[in-house]
């Protein structure tokens, strides 16, 4: 459907990373599903801002009409987060950060913001935003963004504690949208979402089909074998073991380490290589490489998992447990339903992973019978809550087929 002269709407995904670019990743995807699927839901030119902290995040594409904004890096430390690369206390970061999140929503004047998982930021630099944002623009829509495991219950429950009293979360945000499908983990009835919010749940399905494959960067032909460590930062060990495995006759291996690995941690995985093994610091994309890969091995984060769901590439995930216990949860559940397999980190050797590489290269599996179409499920809650910008006429005729998946 054209513009028919209406103006744009205007979106703003905000994820602060720490650590990783998963936070990043998960809005990208659903930033390519909304370019496309919004306009012609309701008629009207869709325009938005990335809001990362993350600086590499700039090196993927965005959509047409999207830029993105990069806040001042932070990193975790032992007690908190602090400054990734400015000299500064982190008071003053903060403060820094969150002026310039005042100045995006104040001047861009968005009609949809989606912050992914921290509800009000690192060190609650979003709460005068956001409060402001509800002063001035009472019409604009709020979401949370949540993957479908946020931790143990009893570590969920401490930092919506911490986050003080929910009325004022209830007060920003209009719905809470859990990327992941009810039946397989379920983080209202585990406890990792309070009762009091429940009522704002809306579970989309995983942000996995739809995902758009783009040329592969790693030289090797087929058949090959890939192991991926995320962004990198703590992806040594995995890496280093997959270096040290036997490639089976007839494929090749490749090793992406991530972009945030040290490189003197790259030196040893590329010194631990065999002849067959091509150790690469980053891929443009990753989904192409798991699509066309025989077998895949992983740590366990939310987008590298969406990713190889939506392929029938067989996977063995080694999640991360520290500090962490998400990955753990995540693969164990998926695994359940026999989705991909799974191995805990202290059992991951290179023995073990040769003959995992030896008994599923090669093969396919099937993921059917889990909701996987996430990012359409979102689009569609995303074009009934703007409504009332629409200029379609009939845009919120389906809103009960659209809430198909929000039961709790």
């Amino acid at each position: 459907m054209a513009s028919n002269g209406t103006k744009e709407l205007r979106i703003v995904l905000y994820s602060h990373d720490s650590q990783g670019l998963g936070h990043t990743r998960r809005n990208l995807a659903l930033a390519h599903a909304l370019a496309r699927s919004l306009p012609e839901a309701t008629g009207r030119v869709v325009s938005g801002l990335l809001v990362t902290g993350e600086s590499t995040a700039t090196r993927f594409e965005a959509p047409d009409g999207w830029d993105w904004v990069v806040l001042p890096g932070i990193r975790k430390g032992s007690d908190g987060y602090l400054p990734r690369n400015l000299a500064i206390k982190q008071k003053k970061l903060i403060r820094l950060r969150s002026q310039i999140m005042n100045a995006v929503l104040r001047e861009f004047e968005p009609h949809l913001v989606v912050v992914d998982r921290h509800a009000f930021g690192v060190d609650r630099e979003l709460t005068k935003a956001l409060s402001r944002l509800r002063e001035d623009r009472p019409k604009c829509k709020v979401v949370l963004g949540l993957r479908e495991v946020l931790d143990s219950p009893q570590v969920a429950q401490r930092e919506w504690r911490e986050l003080g009293d929910l009325r004022q979360l209830r007060r920003c945000f209009d719905e809470l949208w859990v990327y992941g499908d009810p039946a397989v983990h379920n983080p209202v009835t585990t406890g990792e979402i309070p009762a009091d919010l429940a009522h704002l749940v809306r579970f989309t399905g995983y942000l996995s089909a739809g995902r758009p494959a783009r040329r592969r960067t790693s030289g090797a032909s087929k058949p090959y074998l890939l192991t991926m460590a995320g962004g990198g930062s703590d992806g040594l060990a995995i890496t280093l073991t997959a270096a040290r495995a036997t490639v089976p006759h007839g494929y090749q291996h490749i090793i992406v380490t991530g972009p945030q690995m040290p490189k003197e941690h790259r030196a040893q995985v590329e010194d631990a290589a065999g002849p067959r093994t091509e150790v690469l610091g980053s891929v443009r994309d990753a989904l192409a490489e798991i699509k066309d890969a025989s077998a895949i091995v992983s740590m366990g984060g939310y987008n590298t998992v969406c990713e190889i769901m939506s392929t029938n590439t067989p996977a063995l995930i080694v999640p991360r447990t520290h500090p962490r216990r998400e990955q753990l949860i995540r693969a164990a559940s998926l695994a359940k339903h026999n989705l991909l397999d799974i191995c805990h980190p202290d059992q991951f050797t290179a023995d073990a992973l040769s003959r995992w590489f030896e008994s599923v290269a090669g093969t396919v599996v099937s993921r059917a019978g889990i909701q996987l179409d996430g990012l359409e499920t979102a689009c569609r809650y995303a074009t009934l809550l703007l409504s009332e910008f629409n200029a379609a006429p009939n845009t919120a005729a389906h809103h009960t087929d659209w809430h198909s998946h929000a039961a709790v």
